[in-house]
């Protein structure tokens, strides 16, 4: 037989002579996966939020509840959270780590990426996290999600990315692209709260579970929110404009980057036209890869819908793609997405 662990010779002398066994410094048996999450977790944890709202009753009917997780991204009371969380809402109270309870206006929506942006009202500065970079991203890296599942305020789970780019559908039907896929485990009250790195910046907000799946969950990019963030502050709403296709990201081979003289290694295939769009009547076509929009390269659908805002609607601009083995330029003029 082997020899035994030392905690257990400790223990029988401790038996034999009354004492007590040495004590033992925890933090020497932290690995360093361990010491990293704990970090991680003091930097972002009292920044998270339990949020819970209530719904208006409908005739015949009791008001619903119904409760999320959301984060504060600045000290004077802005959260971050899933429009799903708050939409319709009569109520919403956001109670934060240190157990404060505050009642919280909405600044504005978008179920079209299921982001939301709430102010609550505070009297000294807030703890808030920082928000990442999630271009910046690699399958592999380490993913922590902290939120209050099933009702359980501060629950943490940890994974790592499990991969980036996917699509989801939103609520309003419309695509989300950019979407980060992780192994952390989320639940239903998960909804909203953030997703971290090994540094405990934010790199996404967690949206989404495949319902019977193991460990296939998804989070809303953080570059994406970034963006909403600035819409909502200006408009309440975010305004985009609308050319009618629908896209997929295609790496560009380096041979068509030299001969076409591109700065992006990816661009957007258009997998669909929709009838009488802004698109059809400008020329484009299915199997076009969507390179540039007013000369700004466009590498991929997330690109593709910051470069369609406000500033674009019924203003005609010029969308550059590559069709077979041609670079074409294209007059084309969006419509204010409407819904």
């Amino acid at each position: 037989m082997g020899s035994r662990p030392l905690f257990i010779d400790d223990l029988a002398r401790a038996a034999a002579d009354g004492t007590r066994p040495p004590a033992r410094d925890d933090d020497a048996l932290l690995d360093a996966y361990s010491r990293t999450v704990i970090g991680a977790l003091e930097r972002v944890q009292p920044a998270v939020a339990f949020i819970a709202v209530e719904h208006r009753a409908k005739a015949s009917a009791a008001a619903r509840g119904g409760s999320g997780s959301g984060f504060l991204f600045t000290p004077d009371g802005y959260l971050l959270t899933n429009s799903h969380v708050v939409h319709g809402a009569a109520s919403v109270r956001v109670t934060l780590a240190d157990g404060a309870a505050y009642e919280a206006d909405l600044v504005g929506d978008d179920p079209s990426t299921d982001l939301a942006v709430l102010r609550i009202g505070a009297a000294e500065a807030l703890p808030h996290a920082e928000l990442g970079e999630s271009a910046r991203l690699r399958a592999g890296q380490i993913a922590i999600a902290v939120g209050s599942p099933l009702g359980l305020a501060q629950t943490v789970t940890t994974g790592v990315v499990s991969a980036l780019g996917r699509s989801l559908r939103s609520n309003s039907g419309r695509m989300i692209y950019d979407v980060i896929q992780t192994d952390a485990a989320l639940n239903p009250g998960n909804s909203g709260g953030p997703l971290v790195n090994s540094a405990g910046q934010v790199i996404g907000v967690n949206t989404a579970i495949i319902p019977g799946a193991q460990a296939i969950c998804f989070a809303t990019a953080i570059d994406t929110a970034k963006w909403v963030i600035t819409q909502l502050f200006a408009h309440g709403r975010v305004r985009r404009a609308h050319v009618g296709i629908a896209g997929t990201n295609v790496p560009i081979a380096r041979k068509v980057q030299r001969y076409f003289e591109l700065t992006s290694t990816s661009g957007v295939r258009v997998m669909e036209v929709a009838k009488e769009s802004p698109a059809a009547l400008g020329g484009l076509r299915v199997d076009d890869t969507i390179v540039a929009i007013d000369g700004l390269p466009v590498n991929g659908i997330d690109a593709l819908q910051r470069a369609l805002d406000f500033s674009r609607i019924d203003r005609e601009v010029e969308i550059t793609v590559i069709r077979l083995t041609h670079k074409l330029t294209l007059r084309v003029r969006p419509v204010e997405q409407m819904g």
